[in-house]
């Protein structure tokens, strides 16, 4: 099963998508957006975007935990992953967004 995405609401009534993984799991959280159309447009750029490896910017935590954003060609972050148990961990979740990203299904939880 290939991976989607969702939109929601915060609790603060803002929009956010995530992009899951085929089994479920989140793999990519966007940013808070005030209007549901900014959050499509951020899928669109994820879509865009994914298959990119140097999109890609790999990171650590203070706490030391590897983690990592997806960048447009405008460098804006687009979504950031969890936090990783180890790199080799998160270059996993990488790969996961290359594969799933360009997914065009899409569940609105907003209606």
């Amino acid at each position: 099963m290939s991976g989607w995405y969702e939109i929601s609401h915060s609790n603060d009534q803002q929009f956010r998508f995530v992009l899951k993984a085929g089994n479920g799991e989140i793999i990519l959280t966007s940013e808070l957006y005030k209007a549901k159309a900014s959050a499509q447009n951020g899928i669109e750029s994820v879509q865009k975007n994914s298959a990119d490896d140097s999109r890609f910017e790999r990171l650590t935590a203070k706490n030391g935990k590897p983690y990592f954003n997806l960048k447009a060609a405008n460098h804006q972050i687009i979504g950031t992953s969890q936090f990783y148990a180890s790199e080799q961990s998160r270059d996993k979740g990488i790969e996961s967004v290359k594969t799933n990203g360009a997914s065009t299904q899409i569940k609105d939880l907003t209606a």
